[in-house]
């Protein structure tokens, strides 16, 4: 009856209601991440675990691979930042206006990629981007009268291709997050400017991007995130970690090749112990210039 009586007292239920949440966060990132910690000091093997300080640490700092790795996921970071914020952000305002006729079918057509398995869609583009005459895109390289490419051994195409990937399957997501947000917008501050005579750029200029100032936060800091923690879309493009000198290998990829293949877990959690720190440092540093951390007060 006491217990009963607990639960169903007013005081208590904000408590109990708030407890699955607190238990997950408690048991899938808490935990998992003290683990993590934890486990970058030791070097962990088959039979026996030893504590070896920040030696995994020290050794990150002379590994060339790493390096390699954490180059190409912050190269990815900021071009799919730079591709990913502007196009959804302009998709998002034609879709908002008179310019666009059936727009249903259109927000359709751009969101089907994002739920399109990433096996499947890395696996379409490796094909694309084959090296063989049968490629899409050395069919349209011979079409065109120039030579076959070997588009997933060169750097700079294959870079393109990861991006492609990406905007392929992002654009449609990033679109409606800045569709929620203007429908935010109150409608009236865009007739005052008409009575105004303010141009269409002048309103996008001076009322659309101040007022989506929070939805573009948000897209810039999972953009960050998801940029540095790329993996599967690398993994599927070269058919695993096995890109030619390294130029498709992410962090992730990098954690992943140390942990599961070379079964190293404790250079593996360094690997992303120090992943988490340099998104933490990144997203602090965006959300500290465009004015997120300060206090209302402060404005």
């Amino acid at each position: 009856m006491n217990i009963k009586k607990l639960l169903y007292s007013q005081k208590t239920a904000p408590y109990v209601f708030a407890l699955p949440f607190i238990l997950s966060f408690l048991i899938f990132w808490i935990y998992p991440l003290c683990s993590a910690m934890v486990m970058s000091l030791q070097d962990i093997g088959a039979v026996t675990t030893e504590f070896v300080g920040i030696k995994n640490y020290t050794k990150l700092l002379k590994d060339s691979v790493f390096h390699t790795a954490m180059l190409n996921s912050f190269q990815y970071m900021v071009f799919s930042c730079v591709l990913l914020i502007p196009f959804p952000l302009l998709y998002a305002v034609l879709m908002d206006s008179n310019l666009v006729k059936a727009k249903g079918l259109w927000k359709a057509l751009l969101y089907v990629p994002a739920l399109t398995s990433v096996v499947i869609s890395g696996t379409l583009f490796r094909l694309m981007f084959s090296e063989y005459s049968t490629g899409q895109l050395n069919v349209l390289m011979s079409f065109l009268g120039l030579p076959a490419m070997k588009w997933l051994k060169i750097k700079w195409t294959s870079e393109i291709a990861l991006l492609l990937l990406c905007c392929w399957r992002w654009t449609g997501v990033n679109m409606l997050y800045f569709l929620s947000g203007l429908k935010s917008i109150d409608k009236a501050l865009y007739e005052s400017a008409d009575i105004d005579g303010a141009t269409p750029w002048q309103k996008f200029i001076y009322i659309t991007i101040p007022l989506l100032k929070p939805t573009t936060i948000y897209v810039l800091t999972i953009s960050i995130y998801a940029g540095l923690s790329m993996f599967l879309e690398s993994f599927m493009l070269w058919s695993g970690n096995n890109s030619p000198h390294n130029i498709g290998l992410t962090i992730v990829g990098y954690l992943y090749k140390r942990g599961i293949e070379k079964d190293d877990m404790g250079y593996a959690c360094a690997v992303g112990v120090v992943l988490m720190v340099i998104g933490l440092t990144i997203n602090f540093i965006q959300l500290g210039f465009n004015g997120t951390l300060k206090n209302k007060g402060e404005d």
